[in-house]
């Protein structure tokens, strides 16, 4: 899966866990690009149903829920060819795994927790996972909620580590409706809304253009 080597250099998509304790296994740098990326964007809004006021049916009660999925490929094959000790090793189980632990709380906080529990506690507040973001160009760098993760893993070496494999990511993007305004992630997506809608208002001479130029022909 080597490119082109005229072809154009692109900047790579990531996600990226903010753990401040263990920041470097949460940074995932995708091998290849997907082709595709899917958005779902919901209103959230007070008005259109049977029992809503009239007056509140464009009322916005914040920004829309969005749900980004996409296919994240990797594929240990030049890494083979160039006997990458870790490839050899493992093949693409460290990216299957790095992206795993997004969904898993720590087994330190799992194990201290447990004793806590033996010695009696009987409260003891689950561990919050890591600001989670995705980065796909300067113009989007989201925090997200990895909410489902499908694998298929194609090809295995003689040790069954995989060596090719597609992961299935659904991701749901965290605005300041649901974060604290002391989180981080607060912030980045005011920062993406602000940075959108001063890209938005440049279709409006886009469109302004377009017009002009129909009326000529």
């Amino acid at each position: 899966m080597t490119s082109f080597p005229g072809s154009p250099r692109l900047m790579k998509g990531a996600i990226i866990g903010l753990d401040p304790v263990n920041p470097i296994s949460s940074v995932i740098v995708f091998q290849y690009n997907p082709d595709t990326m899917t958005r779902r964007l919901e209103a959230r809004a007070t008005g259109g149903n049977d029992n809503s006021d009239r007056s509140e049916a464009f009322r916005l009660t914040g920004p829309p829920k969005e749900t980004i999925t996409l296919s994240v490929e990797v594929d240990a094959t030049d890494q083979l060819e160039t006997a990458n000790p870790i490839a050899v090793a493992t093949g693409v189980y460290p990216a299957l795994a790095a992206m795993e632990m997004l969904l898993y709380p720590k087994s330190a906080t799992v194990i201290a927790n447990a004793a806590l529990a033996q010695g009696g506690f009987l409260e003891i507040i689950p561990q919050e996972a890591p600001l989670t973001l995705l980065v796909w160009g300067l113009q989007r760098v989201l925090p997200v909620r990895l909410t489902s993760f499908s694998i298929t893993e194609e090809s295995y070496d003689t040790l069954l580590n995989p060596i090719r494999a597609k992961a299935d990511l659904s991701l749901q993007v965290l605005s300041y409706i649901d974060l604290k305004v002391t989180n981080a992630g607060y912030y980045l997506f005011m920062a993406h809304q602000i940075a959108k809608e001063v890209t938005a208002s440049t279709n409006v001479i886009n469109s302004a253009f377009n017009i002009g130029f129909s009326l000529k022909l």
